[in-house]
């Protein structure tokens, strides 16, 4: 039998965090068993059930705090869209209903690393809060932080008289479940570099749960990082290729920047051998090698496909069918002329635009398959000229699927573009010397 601490009829009752109306208790919140002398819990006080529930909400409310989730407190699994917005091919909408799967199950488990790849506005971070949430209700102690204010909290400490840097480190390495969201949007430096990496090896050795997301291919960490996340032991990575849900895309599912839509008729099957012409020998050649690397690249995009020759020789009709291909199968790329290009990148510095500058050039460079028409056409401008270099170098570096058409010759290419795309490692060249294309005759 239990008994109150103090009686019903205490004037100081009001003031005791219990529920006054408790009939265990009497309000007081706490009530001492009824144990014999030397029990080991003989004569400690116990929270009553009138409390719990108010302790609970107490205890949530902490790890919340601790968590960095205040502002994330909405995005739970309940509300995620598993299938995405309306207009996603069937590959995209796939992976975002697997990545919800096993970011769900893993919530049950904690048990490993997941790690969430994708582009900007895909859903990670919402998964990944939605873990979080997950968690903390059950009261498991967790930190969410974005990898820049990581290492910002760290820099913080070291003129912290309340909390030391050592402290925070241990805090944050230590962490029952960590969440390091938008991994590789950090400033790069050595230091930061080191501490990320002290972060994920301690967890690595001692197989503490670990959940990160990221826009960023392997192969673009540092390489001691990269060596723990290929371990298929611990890790589980899921690709998410769902496009930014906040930006537009038309009925076909293309976003606002591809002029796919306009070309939806350019396809493998009606493209045109020109067997009714009167072509050279070397020309029907070429012609037929690149309209079979463009069906070969179309099945399975690697590499680089570059398809240089004159107007009207068929190349932005193959590029136009390799990205047909991948939208039937359901992951639409994006197309893209490289003038427009130029032109959606100067747009944001407008004072109306509704996207950055940073947001745009991202969604571009890092586009898991990106057309690149008419390459040459653009006003060479020294802007322009750098930001093609930055694009093309991003690509190159991270070995992202691109198709290039140009009708310039290679020597007229810019000569660190050029380079690139004569690395054979990477770059598959096809010329298509044929005459303008004009119809049947």
């Amino acid at each position: 039998m239990s008994s109150p601490s103090s009686s019903k009829t205490d004037p100081g009752a009001g003031s005791y965090p219990g529920d006054p109306n408790c009939e265990i208790c009497g309000g007081i919140g706490y009530l001492r068993q009824d144990l014999p002398v030397g029990h080991p819990d003989f004569g400690k006080l116990q929270i009553c059930s009138c409390r719990a529930g108010q302790l609970r909400k107490q205890a949530r409310a902490g790890l919340f705090k601790m968590s960095n989730l205040e502002e994330l407190a909405h995005l739970t699994f309940e509300n995620f869209e598993i299938r995405g917005q309306i207009g996603l091919g069937k590959a995209q909408a796939d992976s975002l209903e697997q990545a919800f799967n096993h970011a769900q199950q893993y919530a049950g488990k904690l048990q490993g690393w997941l790690v969430l790849q994708g582009p900007f506005g895909c859903g990670k971070t919402h998964l990944a809060a939605a873990v979080a949430n997950f968690v903390v209700d059950l009261g498991v102690p967790t930190l969410f932080l974005t990898v820049p204010d990581l290492l910002d909290s760290l820099r913080f400490s070291y003129n912290n008289p309340e909390s030391s840097f050592e402290e925070r480190f241990e805090d944050i390495r230590r962490s029952p479940l960590l969440v390091m969201d938008d991994f590789g949007t950090e400033n790069a430096t050595p230091w930061a570099q080191e501490k990320l990496f002290q972060i994920l090896n301690f967890r690595y050795i001692n197989n503490l749960p670990l959940l990160i997301t990221t826009n960023l291919s392997l192969n673009q960490l540092e390489g001691r990082i990269r060596s723990r996340l290929q371990d298929p032991e611990l890790v589980n990575r899921v690709k998410i290729l769902a496009p930014d849900y906040r930006r537009p895309m038309d009925d076909t599912g293309h976003s606002e920047l591809s002029s796919l839509s306009l070309l939806g008729d350019q396809t493998f099957g009606n493209f045109s051998l020109r067997d009714d012409e009167n072509l050279e020998k070397d020309e029907k050649k070429k012609l037929e090698s690149a309209f079979k690397a463009s069906q070969k690249y179309a099945e399975k995009p690697k590499g680089w496909l570059v398809l240089q020759g004159g107007y009207a020789s068929g190349k932005t009709h193959l590029a136009a069918a390799i990205a047909n291909y991948r939208s039937a199968e359901g992951i639409p790329p994006l197309f893209i002329m490289v003038p427009d290009l130029m032109d959606h990148l100067r747009a944001t510095f407008s004072p109306n635009s509704t996207i950055s500058y940073d947001r745009r050039f991202d969604e571009i460079k890092k586009s898991p398959l990106l057309v690149l028409d008419d390459l040459g056409t653009e006003s060479m401008t020294p802007w322009v000229k750098e930001k093609l270099y930055q694009l093309f170098n991003y690509r190159y570096n991270a070995g992202l699927p691109t198709v290039i058409t140009t009708t310039d010759k290679l020597s007229e290419i810019d000569p660190r573009i050029r380079s690139r795309i004569l690395d054979r490692r990477l770059c598959r060249i096809y010329a298509i010397p044929v005459p303008p294309y004009r119809g049947g005759r």
